[in-house]
């Protein structure tokens, strides 16, 4: 594999060089956080306006075609811009969703009319989507889904609940998997809608994490009407449509892994003074924990962690680079990366002793971004899909091995159903 830039990538990388040079803010230190100091609704605003700015220069959605509001433009065109902009103070985790899942979708299963609707404002930052897959029943097999989803003339009618929404409480849209056919087998009866989250109906509910932020949602549908238009795919078919969404959620999370861990841990390991008993030598006087070889050599694995995710994307790319679609290799990259980032975390807090416990406002702020990571790491491991789900992915459509026994797959989900919100005994 060649790293080096095409003569044409070299041309767009200073492109790209100079828009960010004019438009954007560099980061003054690797742990700035876009939006510091400003309320929720500032900071949501702030992110409108960059995202507006990016599609205006063409940057929003490079990669994809010109009359869906794109560039035109190739994957690896995409991965550089990313590489540059990773440079600059922009914001994170609010479109994320849209341009990697939500509108993808869209652009892939909507009637015209829909794509004419909501690709470009959702290009543009006017409009933001959330994915509603997961509910308290149907996380990793989300053929379980239980969210009902009833015809009425041209409308249909949404009843359930989903968890876990990243974004929900700011979201305008959201492309949702429900219920419509309870009398066929789990797969087979779902269908995709996109739904409107200022509907009657719909109720979010912020879920409060341990690291004190408030990413993810539950989201409550009591008798929210969606017109049947607002279909994405067609009815029943919506495993399908589902599944097109996840392989791109898969390439996005798999690729969160931030480049710069290890010279975190380096800074962290300078400041750091270890008492006697941490050291081999008699020497009582406090050192500095970067002089310890076990702490050089954990922090040499951080890097290697690192790397080898850059790599196994670089290989998910290049098959996309040359017009095949991401396999399911891309499940390895998820898993190595889940992991390193847990791993790093962790390492990163051990470096303080017991003092790293401590909160970063009393510790120091040389230690909130570290501490934030440690606190939010082990959902690296479950969102986009569990180490266990990915690793059966892996086994059987990597590596070739038999796969799990499933005595419910031919079975109708009514069979299947319990609890609370069984469907009825007669009708759908």
């Amino acid at each position: 594999m060649d790293f080096t830039d095409t003569p044409e990538e070299a041309a767009f990388r200073a492109e790209v060089r100079a828009w960010l040079a004019t438009n954007g803010q560099r980061r003054s230190r690797p742990d700035e956080i876009f939006g510091e100091g400003l309320d929720d609704g500032a900071r949501l605003a702030a992110a409108k306006a960059w995202q507006a700015r990016k599609a205006a220069a063409g940057y929003a959605a490079i990669a994809w075609p010109r009359e869906a509001g794109g560039r035109g433009g190739t994957a690896m065109q995409q991965v550089i811009y990313q590489q540059e902009e990773a440079a600059y103070l922009v914001p994170g985790m609010i479109f994320e969703i849209s341009i990697g899942m939500g509108l993808p979708t869209v652009m892939m299963w909507a009637a015209p009319e829909l794509k004419a609707r909501f690709l470009r404002p959702g290009l543009a930052g006017e409009e933001i989507w959330c994915q509603l897959f997961s509910e308290p029943g149907a996380g990793s097999d989300t053929g379980a889904v239980r969210t009902r989803a009833v015809r009425d003339g041209d409308d249909w009618i949404i009843n359930g609940q989903k968890v876990w929404t990243s974004g929900a409480h700011f979201c305008d849209y959201g492309i949702l998997l429900a219920r419509s056919d309870w009398d066929k087998p789990k797969q087979e009866g779902l269908t995709m809608f996109i739904v409107d989250m200022k509907a009657a109906g719909v109720e979010v509910r912020p879920i409060h994490q341990m690291s004190g932020e408030a990413e993810f949602n539950e989201v409550f549908l009591t008798d929210v009407r969606i017109p049947d238009r607002y279909r994405l795919g067609p009815e029943c078919g919506g495993w399908k449509v589902m599944l097109s969404t996840l392989m791109q959620e898969r390439l996005s999370v798999g690729g969160n892994l931030p480049t710069d861990l290890h010279e975190h841990l380096i800074a962290l390991a300078r400041k750091c003074e270890w008492e006697r008993g941490a050291w081999d030598s008699g020497d009582s006087a406090p050192r500095p924990a970067i002089e310890d070889e076990r702490v050089r050599a954990r922090i040499a694995d951080a890097y290697l962690q690192q790397h080898g995710v850059e790599l196994l994307i670089a290989r998910g790319l290049t098959a996309v680079s040359k017009g095949r679609p991401p396999g399911p290799e891309l499940s390895i990259t998820k898993l190595v990366a889940g992991k390193a980032l847990q791993d790093i975390a962790a390492f990163a807090v051990e470096l303080a002793g017991a003092e790293g416990l401590i909160g970063h406002q009393a510790l120091g702020g040389d230690w909130r971004y570290m501490q934030r990571l440690w606190l939010s790491s082990p959902g690296a491991r479950i969102g986009g899909g569990t180490d266990e789900i990915l690793k059966n992915v892996v086994a059987e459509r990597v590596l070739g091995l038999p796969g799990e026994i499933r005595t419910d797959r031919k079975l109708p989900f009514r069979e299947l159903e319990r609890g609370p919100q069984a469907a009825p005994a007669q009708g759908h």
